[in-house]
Formats: C-alpha cells, structure tokens, sequence
C-alpha cells in the first residue's frame, strides 16, 4: 500500500457568526463557499482557509449562518510549486467538508431557536479549480 501524499493535522473554527433573527423557514438558504490556502515549500505544511456562508433573501440578503475553518495539511514531504499535486485542492475541500457541515448542525441545534440547519452531502470538485486559483506559494 502506498502512504498518502498528504494528511490533515489539524483544523480550527476560528472565526463564527450566528444570525437567526430573520431566519425564514418558507425560504430557501443560497450557500457561498470561499476556499483559499497558502503552502510553505519549506515544511511541506498547507494552510486552507475554507469560509462558508449561508444567505436569505433576494435583493440585499442576510447572512445567518458564516463560519470560517482554518486547516493545516502536511504534506509527507515537501514538493515545489511545479511538483504540487492538482488532486489536493478538491481532495483537501472534500476532507473538511463533513467537519464544516456537522458544524453547522450541531451550532444551529444548540441555539434551541430554530430546526437545525442541516446541509446536504454536496460535490464540492468545482471548488478545487478556486483553490487552486486562490493558493499562495511561499
């Protein structure tokens, strides 16, 4: 069996905002997702910030759900730019995804306001081109 590229060592919800005050439950939530990400060539460690956020309403929308997770992957050992493998961004956004969606629930549950906000599984591959796109290189 071959070992893995990379692993995750650590993830972080560092930064959470919670608005249920104008939560419809007759409407739908539109879901933005902003991954980005920052890789030391030296150590080998990736930095994935992966910030999601939950809207509603059409014209100027609220915000009820924003929660930013701040993630640390190593790669087994560190590879250049050149050498960097195009898998990691979709496989490193698939990796935390379950982490960020059992978030949700769990911090919506425990606001006792509301049913909680339960996301469906999604396929997140489109997003590994925006990480790529947003992947500083140190």
């Amino acid at each position: 069996m071959t070992p893995a590229v990379f692993s995750l060592k650590k993830y972080i919800f560092d930064k959470v905002s919670l608005n249920l005050e104008t939560l419809s439950q007759d409407s739908k939530l539109n879901l933005r997702i902003e991954p980005s990400g920052t890789y030391n060539q030296e150590s080998g460690e990736y930095s994935l910030v992966f910030v999601f956020e939950a809207l509603q309403g059409d014209d100027n929308p609220d915000v009820i759900v924003s929660v930013r997770c701040n993630s640390i992957f190593l790669f087994q050992k560190p590879v250049s730019r050149e050498e960097f493998p195009s898998m990691f961004y979709a496989n490193s956004i698939a990796i935390m995804f379950p982490y960020i969606r059992a978030f949700i629930s769990t911090v919506t549950l425990q606001a006792n306001l509301v049913p909680p906000i339960l996301l469906p599984t999604m396929n997140l591959t489109s997003l590994g081109e925006r990480l790529m796109n947003n992947t500083k290189f140190i």
